[in-house]
Parts: structure tokens; C-alpha cells; sequence
């Protein structure tokens, strides 16, 4: 396994070991950039991108502000068109209801759809504790869970893969987990494909139970939607009997005219397509057509405390497109496992410490895995500002620990150097008189040192400022 979630170090020390990886950064350079210039002509088709964005964010705006209601009014859509709703406040409940759901069926195994709330609460994990094998239908979740892997990326979770390692991967396991793969298999993409198609024909054919996740669920009808590239999606919303969807209670909108503007974002960027090659809709339940059964799984897992934040609920504008990750340059060099959480790069910064908390180290590290640059920004479809809401957690993250209240402490003593001008100056002259002395990095203990072993102390120059305005400035004179 390429990459581990539970006990995983901080982000700073992950990242460490990552970035060493040519054969990861290399996979990943190439990934993201074709990615992102494909986007990037995508999106410049639409002179109207700007109004679609704003239109997008206002929507979600809207939405959260009244989120009580649409759930509500979702709800009973749902229940009007023959499903059920389940609420499940956390991962553990959430999982412990879709297990109850398949072992009630008699089943042993479910397909699956693509989805980051899954991945989320570990569900594949809890359904094997309970006996039940999850298959993954998607070619790329597929591609990680026969490598005994994790997703590293939210759109393309076997990003960190290069051709050859997933002929290799579907060489050595396929056989383990139902039809082997072809005989003198090649790292052809067209021959991978194939072989997934016929790997996973059996399972979608033979399958009873399917667990899905869903992009948007509209309000006024309680519809669900599921935008997908392949194919998968569409089986394993068609053939099982029943279905199970589990939906972050996020995802709502509250009308089909709002999902007009979301199918025009989606798209573009994520995939850079006009359009999805497959959008799936699906209203509750209907005689003797598609699954028989339909559950509706609503999950909190630390939404509601997110939704209480003025600055961080903005993070629950998200619709999963990855666009961010593509244009990161932390994300580019480190790759997603070292994001310690199924939701990686800028994204992933804000979003998992503000579901999951601040306690931990990793959450805690997770704000601090950025630039800055304000790239993620730029290139959001619903306009979340990343960078504000990494300062935001900044901020709270300083409120805690060892290690800030040596950086509280600096910053005071900065403070007080900056209000005595004549204290400065003498600073200033001392440290450009001994500057042939000063080391590359700064010597700090504890905590602290891990800011100061990737940062070097920037060169000075033979005299400060001060003293060469005072030397060349001409009475007079600007």
C-alpha cells in the first residue's frame, strides 16, 4: 500500500518522504499539467464562465443558509416517490446502516460507484469487517483497490500510476478478486480498459446491492444525480435491486434549474468536457424498472459543526471537480498521500481539519500545506477562496500547542522591535556586521524546528536600507 490515512505522519514529514518519489513526481507533472490545459480550453469557450461561477456560488450561498429546509423538503420528496431516508450523524452510524441494509438482503457483496462520501468514512473498510466485499467499478478506484492502495486524487484516485504499473497491478490481482486478466496483457490503454470491462461484467451482472454516491440531490423532486465518464455508474444504478446511496447532506440544491448551472461547471472542470459522456438521474423507485429498493443515506461526519463557521462553510460550496489539485504546486510535488485523508490538495487542506477537527497532528499540519499562491482560487468553479479559509485554520491552529507560543512569542518581540526605531536600526547594523556568521537555516528547538529545516534565511546585504537612504539621499530631494 502506497499511502495510509490512520496513524499517517503530518503533512510536513509525509511530504518529506513523497517528494523523493521521481518515478510519483514525474506520474503526477504530467497528470496534472495535460489536465489543466485541457481545462483551461474548456472553460475559455465560455465567455459567460465568470456569471456561471458567481451564478454557482450564490446557489451553494443560498443553499447553506437554509439548509435545514431543503433537507427537510428533500426528505419528503424522496419518501412521495417510494424511497427511504436514513440520517446518520457520523461515519460509524452511517456505516452501520448500510451494513444493516445489505446483510437484511441476504447479500455478501455490493458494486459501487465512485464516491468521495464513501471513501470518507472508510465504508469499504467497515462492509469488509462485517463480511461484505465492496467491489469498485470505477477504472481508476478499480486500479487502487486491486494495488491494495488509497486514492490520491478526487477525480483521478490512480493519478500516482503510471501505465505500466497498472498492467502490472491487473496482472498480479485481478485474478484474487474474480476474473484474471488477459493472457499477455499490455499497457495499451485500450487493453486495460478492456480488461477492466471484462473484469467487472460479471459483477455488475451477478451484483443485488449497490452503494453509489451522488453529485447533487435536487430538492423540489428529491432526485439524485451521478455525472461519470465510463459507463460503471450507469450499471450499478440500473441492474442491482437495491441501491444505496450515501450523500453529504451538501450536496443538496434546491431546484433542476440550479442543476443547469452546475452541469455547465462540473464538466469543464473536472474533466474539460462540454459535457458529461454519462448523467444519471434517479427519483426514488419505479415499477419493474431499475432497482426495486432505494435508501438514502443523508451524512453529517461534521458538516453541521463546518456549516457553523462564517469563513470555513465556504468549503461546503465544493462539487468535487479537483481543479484546485491540478493547478497546485504542493499538490503537484506531493502527490495526495501525503494529505493524510481521502480529500487531498487545497481542497483537502481545508476541508478534512474542519470535518474531522484541529486535535490531531495531521489535521493540524493540513493548513499549513500551502503556498498561498491563490492559484486554487483562480481556477474554482464556485468560487471558494482556499487561501482565506488556510488563514482562517491558521489561526485557530496557533491558538494551540507548543510550538505557536514560540511563534506568539516572536511576533510580539517583532512588534516591539518595529515600534522603536532606534532599536531597529542598532538590530540592523548588527546583523548585516556579522552576517558572514549567519547560518543557512535557523537553529531552532522543538516544534519550531520543523518550519525552520525547509525554510533558508534569506542573504543580506552589506548595509540596510536605512543606511543607504541616508548615504545617497540629497537634501530636498523625493
Amino acid at each position: 500500500m502506497s499511502g495510509t490515512y490512520l496513524g499517517m505522519p503530518a503533512f510536513p514529514k509525509a511530504a518529506k518522504a513523497s517528494t523523493k518519489n521521481e518515478k510519483l513526481r514525474a506520474n503526477l507533472t504530467h497528470a496534472t499539467h495535460t489536465i489543466r490545459d485541457k481545462r483551461a480550453a474548456a472553460v475559455g469557450e465560455l465567455d459567460d464562465w465568470a456569471l456561471l461561477r458567481q451564478a454557482g456560488k450564490e446557489i451553494k450561498d443560498n443553499t447553506l443558509a437554509r439548509l435545514d429546509h431543503y433537507l427537510l423538503q428533500a426528505e419528503a420528496a424522496v419518501l412521495a416517490a417510494g424511497g427511504t431516508v436514513h440520517w446518520a450523524a457520523d461515519a460509524a452510524e452511517a456505516n452501520r446502516i448500510v451494513a444493516d441494509l445489505v446483510h437484511a438482503k441476504g447479500e455478501s457483496e455490493v458494486v459501487k460507484v465512485k464516491s468521495m462520501a464513501t471513501q470518507e468514512i472508510g465504508l469499504n473498510e467497515a462492509l469488509a469487517a462485517e463480511g461484505i466485499t465492496a467491489y469498485e467499478t470505477d477504472l481508476a478506484e478499480l486500479i487502487v483497490q486491486l494495488g491494495d492502495d488509497l486514492p490520491s486524487h478526487i477525480l483521478v484516485p490512480a493519478i500516482h500510476r503510471n501505465r505500466g504499473e497498472i498492467r502490472d497491478i491487473f496482472t498480479e490481482a485481478m485474478s484474487r478478486w474474480g476474473r484474471p486478466a488477459p493472457d499477455g496483457l499490455t499497457d495499451n490503454p485500450a487493453d486495460l480498459a478492456e480488461a477492466a470491462r471484462l473484469h467487472l461484467r460479471e459483477k455488475f451482472l451477478r451484483a443485488k446491492v449497490a452503494v453509489s454516491g451522488a453529485n447533487f440531490l435536487i430538492a423540489e423532486t428529491g432526485t439524485l444525480v451521478v455525472v461519470e465518464s465510463e459507463g460503471n455508474g450507469r450499471m450499478c444504478l440500473t441492474l442491482p435491486e437495491t441501491l444505496i446511496s450515501v450523500v453529504g447532506i451538501e450536496k443538496v440544491i434546491p431546484t433542476w434549474r440550479d442543476l443547469e448551472v452546475f452541469l455547465q461547471l462540473l464538466p469543464r472542470s473536472s474533466t474539460a468536457e462540454r459535457m458529461n459522456p454519462y448523467t444519471s438521474t434517479w427519483t426514488g423507485t419505479t415499477d419493474r424498472d431499475g432497482p426495486q429498493e432505494f435508501h438514502l443515506v443523508l451524512l453529517d461526519n461534521g458538516r453541521t459543526a463546518t456549516l457553523a463557521d462564517e469563513v470555513g462553510r465556504q468549503a461546503l460550496r465544493c462539487i468535487r471537480c479537483s481543479a484546485c489539485l491540478n493547478v497546485c504546486p504542493v499538490y503537484e510535488r506531493a502527490g495526495g498521500h501525503a494529505y493524510g485523508s481521502p480529500y487531498p490538495g487545497p481542497i483537502g487542506a481545508i476541508l478534512t481539519p474542519q470535518l474531522r477537527g484541529l486535535q490531531s497532528e495531521v489535521d493540524a499540519s493540513l493548513p499549513y500545506a500551502s503556498t498561498l499562491c491563490g492559484a486554487c482560487y483562480e481556477v474554482c468553479p464556485v468560487a471558494i477562496d482556499i487561501p482565506e479559509v488556510l488563514v482562517h485554520l491558521r489561526e485557530q491552529v496557533a491558538e494551540q500547542g507548543e510550538g505557536h507560543r514560540v511563534e506568539r512569542a516572536a511576533m510580539k518581540a517583532a512588534t516591539w522591535l518595529l515600534d522603536h526605531p532606534a532599536a531597529l536600526t542598532a538590530a540592523e547594523r548588527a546583523a548585516t556586521r556579522t552576517r558572514a556568521l549567519h547560518p543557512r537555516r535557523l537553529p531552532l528547538p522543538g516544534p519550531p524546528k520543523a518550519w525552520s529545516d525547509t525554510r533558508d534565511l534569506p542573504a543580506l546585504p552589506a548595509e540596510s536600507f536605512r543606511d543607504w537612504w541616508k548615504k545617497n539621499r540629497k537634501d530636498g530631494s523625493r
